[in-house]
């Protein structure tokens, strides 16, 4: 005799999802699902394409992140034309970097500034009418001003190596198509101009400082929501160091154990494997050597913290010290703690684009190479919500015959579930009682994990959300809708 709550849909991720609360006849929760309920089909239908058009094809998964797909199918694609990552000509290498860096600062400048500081800034459980973007800028406009400037500065770094900010194109087989100008370099270098380089940085530090009050002045709720052990995974280079674009993959468990140690990306299949479940369309990713229930990871801002030994940037560095000084842990498993990573990756980011932008490599015309062509290549690099992987195989006409893509939302699919639960576990009465409060921090504790979200900034707070309660008859007993 059991109850379900389903929230349907759950806003402000990339595609249809749906939550299901499954509670039993004494009104406590018996199990929950966040369920992917949309089917996309890439990974079939680019199929049959030359592999020179997968860099452009997987662009479309998404309209926030194209960039990370544009260059994680790039790096493959350079393995098919005998390119590996370090064969690139420095401008081709520093070019795709650039782009890189431009698009993690942009996309973790939108999720904060408009979609997580709505609930930071008036707490989850505030009227729906305060929860976006336009409440922030009447109440604090300072740094909705900044946010929204951040978020371009990155959109205009992408535009000046790929043509566009969106669905633009930098990379080839073996290179890029283009370099920068002088006067191109120089428009992120003008301290006259308010999009430059070093008042990017002054923000971010500023945005640092600003969610590390917050944590001192919140800190049980955010030590504590949806907090839970789990597995981190991320890239680092040769020294341990966070690394975004190449490296090794690192894992570790709760307690900081290496699970996974610094393993070839191209090597990724000897590690990991994939679950699935009926009820969802996304699939689960694991390590092999651990097995399905705790072999499961977490990915992105959170993670790469636990994982690196240090952060190859001066400023970020810092704060990365700070962070897990505030914490006392050796690693961070609670949930709110990503929103911290997540701005000191915007620092970092910031940083190494000044170092790009200073350095000549950036304005050289060497821009491709190639190899013996093979019948396989992997790309993973770290996209802003976490590794991302992209797998082609071809056949001796240059047909796509298999693509496996793992991507960053994929990786979290357990976190998010067990996220959802925790949530479900703690906040729903021992009745069932269904209120707007809860059905935000559903949301929230979804949120923090930064989903694929490309249409959010047109979401304006209003959540079209319905939750009903029926009871083990099948007897609709109660039902709220948040519109």
């Amino acid at each position: 005799m059991t109850k379900k709550i389903t929230i349907d849909p759950v806003t402000r991720v990339e595609g249809h999802g749906r939550v299901t609360i499954h509670l039993d006849e004494y009104g406590q929760v018996k199990d929950s699902f966040f369920h992917i309920v949309e089917f996309r089909g890439f990974e079939r239908f680019i199929q049959g394409h030359p592999y020179w058009e997968a860099p452009v094809l997987v662009q479309r998964l998404c309209g926030i992140c194209p960039v990370s797909h544009h260059l994680a199918a790039a790096k493959a694609i350079d393995q098919i034309v005998g390119v590996d990552p370090e064969d690139l000509t420095p401008a081709a290498s520093k070019l795709r970097r650039l782009m890189h860096y431009g698009q993690i600062f942009q996309s973790h400048a939108l999720h904060f500034f408009y979609l997580a500081s709505p609930d930071l800034l008036f707490g989850m459980d505030a009227p729906v009418e305060k929860r976006n973007i336009v409440a922030v800028a009447i109440e604090n406009r300072d740094l909705a001003i900044k946010g929204i400037t951040m978020r371009k500065f990155g959109q205009e770094i992408i535009k000046s190596v790929a043509g566009k900010k969106i669905h633009g194109i930098l990379a080839l087989p073996g290179g890029v198509h283009n370099s920068l100008t002088e006067k191109e370099r120089d428009y992120f270098l003008d301290g006259k101009n308010i999009e430059n380089i070093d008042t990017m940085i002054e923000w971010s530090q500023s945005m640092v400082s600003f969610i590390k009050d917050y944590h001192e002045k919140n800190r049980k709720v955010l030590d504590e929501f949806a907090h839970f052990p789990s597995g981190h995974l991320g890239m680092v280079n040769e020294s341990g160091a966070m690394e975004l674009y190449h490296g090794k993959l690192r894992a570790i468990d709760f307690e900081g154990n290496i699970t996974l140690h610094d393993v070839n990306t191209d090597d990724y299949e000897q590690y990991f494997s994939e679950a699935v479940a009926q009820w969802s369309y996304m699939k689960f990713p694991y390590l092999k050597n651990i097995g399905r229930e705790k072999g499961w990871n977490r990915v992105g801002p959170m993670a790469r913290m636990n994982i690196c030994e240090y952060i190859p940037t001066p400023l970020a560095e810092r704060e990365r010290q700070d962070y897990f000084a505030f914490s006392g842990k050796k690693v961070v498993n609670s949930t709110m703690y990503s929103h911290w990573a997540r701005l000191i990756e915007v620092l970092h980011c910031a940083e190494q684009i000044k170092l790009l932008l200073n350095d000549p490599d950036i304005l050289d015309n060497n821009l491709e190479t190639s190899g013996e062509h093979r019948s396989k290549g992997i790309g993973i690099i770290e996209a802003p919500r976490g590794t991302l992987t992209h797998h082609y195989e071809v056949d001796e006409k240059g047909m796509i015959t298999r693509c496996n893509l793992i991507v960053s939302t994929t990786h979290n699919n357990d976190a998010m579930n067990n996220a959802v639960k925790w949530v479900a576990d703690h906040v729903i009465s021992r009745k069932g009682t269904i209120t707007d409060g809860m059905l935000n921090q559903v949301e929230v504790a979804i949120r923090a994990y930064d989903p694929c979200l490309s249409c959010a900034t047109q979401a304006m707070g209003k959540m079209a959300l319905k939750a009903e309660l029926y009871n083990h008859l099948g007897q609709l007993i109660d039902e709220r809708v948040k519109d």
